[in-house]
């Protein structure tokens, strides 16, 4: 029943011969690795014009100014990155350059700062989404948190059915926001210059000075812009050969359509006077200035709501994708680098829309509570990234190597730069959790490569002799005497003449008549009756394998213990389970085998 539901939802399995033939083109690869930066359009403006209104509507018309620097910003940040991916075509983004070229520990600030922006992003974009659909249908805004969880987890099972699926799925709907984002700039544009008025700004209360200080947080605020750049950095294998190339030309669309939206968002906002209100977006107040409550309004507000929801593709992209290069290099669990039935990386993908749906949960899907933990740590990467392409292009030399280092030395700069704004700006809004978190998760990545080191150091052959095994001795736990346990006391002969049978005294007339069939059936075996005075099996047991430990012969004891398995799955909730409470504690003894023999039921 659970394979039928999983192949319903994700799909049937691929072979890995099929991969090859799952890789993107631009146009799909577009739409998964844009959706981020392009839904950022929806809520960047607003998050400048929220910490502008603070300063009065004179504040308001530094929106624009704001919009062009973090234009600017992108261009470098997309160049830079330009050049990491011709020069590590492989992948891995930040994470794989900083490791390469500043260190191991460089390395594992940028992978843990991607891996927070990802499972961040999920989780800003869901609620934004959501918050365009509760300005249009105000009705809906008390559901608001399961409506953000249920999203992500349809967009989860989207995205475990494959990537080649995910493309065809999220195609049209981010050119759909795309189309809807020109109109809605060339109707605020044509209104513009055929002389239309613009409104009469509202009366907003000054609540705190018009200062650099308010100015750069309106700053920082607008950069959350920029996350999911580094995704096709990323993943530059998701795409067709050649891959840099492909992933190149997809970078450049996506950082020109990035600055030209937030450009004329910012610049329409300040001229139609628009003020941010908590209850509804700016891009909603903007459509209702430019074109009314119509149906292009709605189409408009519809559009933006599908692609700030399905912006979470591109964390769905990334999140596994660096996590499988970080469990390659052992500084993740293992199974984050395995993919699954449909060639994605299923653990990450599943461990992403799991933290991401806590955190809708903890910050009750409230976008602005969530933004200021969101750009510190994507910056944090991209700076990292930009200065070890500089010692990259240091030690490489190449032809025209100055050029390429001086570029990314400005973007290292300036995104370092950020960073410290955005810190100092965000700190007691919430940023000091970033600051926390990406510690602590680079000493887990540390723990878990000490873990693997030691483990393989341990499981190596050199040097090793093969244990004794002599006469082991074979346990056999008998509750009863049945089918099951005849099988179990005749394989338990086969491997060894050394065996005792034991059993658990928890009722004197059943252990009495076990004891008298037990003389018919297997005289030549001891059958040992243990006391239980506290009605346990599990305690005596463990206490008699455990002083056997000085009787035995060899360096293993084997615990054979006889189940029946019922034929259908609901039966198996009619018995107990105590085979599996004592495979499971005898897993933790030194030099213990269990084995389990089944006898497996026909109805």
């Amino acid at each position: 029943m659970i394979t039928a539901l999983k192949r319903l939802l994700v799909g049937s399995p691929m072979s890995t011969a099929q991969a090859k033939h799952e890789r993107l083109a631009k146009i799909p690869a577009l739409a998964i690795f844009a959706s981020d930066l392009m839904s950022s359009v929806a809520y960047a403006p607003e998050e400048i014009l929220l910490v502008l209104v603070l300063g009065g509507v004179a504040a308001l018309q530094r929106g624009p100014y704001i919009g062009l620097a973090i234009a600017v910003l992108a261009a470098t940040v997309a160049t830079s990155y330009w050049q990491t991916i011709h020069a590590y075509p492989s992948g891995g983004g930040a994470y794989v350059v900083a490791s390469d070229n500043l260190g191991a520990v460089p390395g594992l600030v940028a992978g843990a700062a991607l891996l927070v922006d990802y499972i961040l992003t999920v989780s800003v974009s869901t609620a934004s989404g959501v918050a365009a659909i509760t300005s249009a249908f105000p009705e809906l805004y008390p559901h608001r948190v399961a409506i953000c969880v249920s999203c992500v987890v349809l967009i989860m099972a989207a995205n475990l059915r494959g990537i080649r699926e995910t493309g065809r799925i999220f195609a049209v709907p981010t050119y759909w926001f795309v189309a809807c984002l020109w109109l809605l700039m060339a109707g605020g544009f044509y209104r513009l210059a055929t002389g239309a008025v613009p409104p009469t700004p509202p009366a907003v209360p000054v609540e705190e000075p018009l200062t650099i200080f308010l100015i750069l947080r309106a700053f920082s605020g607008g950069c959350a812009a920029l996350t999911g750049t580094e995704a096709v950095a990323n993943g530059v294998q998701f795409f067709r050969p050649p891959e840099s190339r492909n992933a190149g030309i997809t970078l450049i669309w996506m950082a020109t359509i990035l600055a030209t939206s937030v450009i004329g968002v910012t610049y329409l906002a300040n001229f139609y006077r628009i003020v941010p209100r908590a209850e509804e977006t700016v891009m909603s107040l903007l459509g209702t200035e430019i074109f009314g409550r119509g149906w292009i309004y709605y189409m408009i507000q519809a559009a933006t709501a599908v692609i700030l929801l399905l912006a979470v593709n591109t964390s769905f992209a990334g999140f596994p994708m660096l996590a499988s290069i970080m469990a390659k290099d052992r500084f993740l669990p293992r199974q984050f680098a395995n993919l699954g039935d449909r060639l994605v990386f299923s653990n990450g993908i599943v461990i992403c829309a799991t933290i991401s749906c806590l955190l809708l949960v903890v910050f009750q899907g409230d976008t602005h509570a969530l933004i200021p933990l969101y750009a510190i740590g994507v910056f944090s990467a991209f700076t990292l990234s930009q200065a070890g392409m500089v010692c990259h292009w240091w030690r490489e030399r190449g032809a025209g190597w100055h050029v390429r280092a001086a570029v990314n030395l400005f973007g290292a700069l300036v995104t370092a730069v950020v960073v410290g704004v955005i810190t100092v700006t965000k700190f007691v809004h919430g940023a000091w959790i970033v600051v926390i978190v990406i510690p602590t998760l680079v000493s887990m990545f540390l723990a878990v490569r000490r873990h693997y080191e030691s483990l393989r150091g341990q499981l190596t052959v050199q040097g090793f002799s093969p244990p004794k095994l002599g006469r082991h001795p074979v346990v056999v736990l008998v509750g009863g005497l049945h089918r099951g346990v005849v099988i179990a006391l005749t394989y338990a002969k086969a491997i060894s003449p050394n065996v005792t049978a034991i059993t658990v005294d928890l009722d004197p007339t059943a252990t009495s008549r076990l004891q008298r069939q037990w003389q018919e059936w297997f005289p030549e075996v001891p059958l040992i009756v243990l006391d239980s005075p506290y009605r346990s099996v599990l305690q005596p047991v463990l206490h008699y394998v455990d002083q056997m430990e000085k009787q035995r012969d060899g360096d293993y004891m084997t615990i054979i213990l006889p189940e029946f398995l019922p034929a259908k799955w609901w039966q198996h909730l009619l018995h107990n389970q105590t085979a599996l409470l004592l495979k499971t504690a005898l897993l933790f003894r030194r030099g213990k085998v269990a084995i389990s023999i089944p006898y497996h039921l026909n109805q």
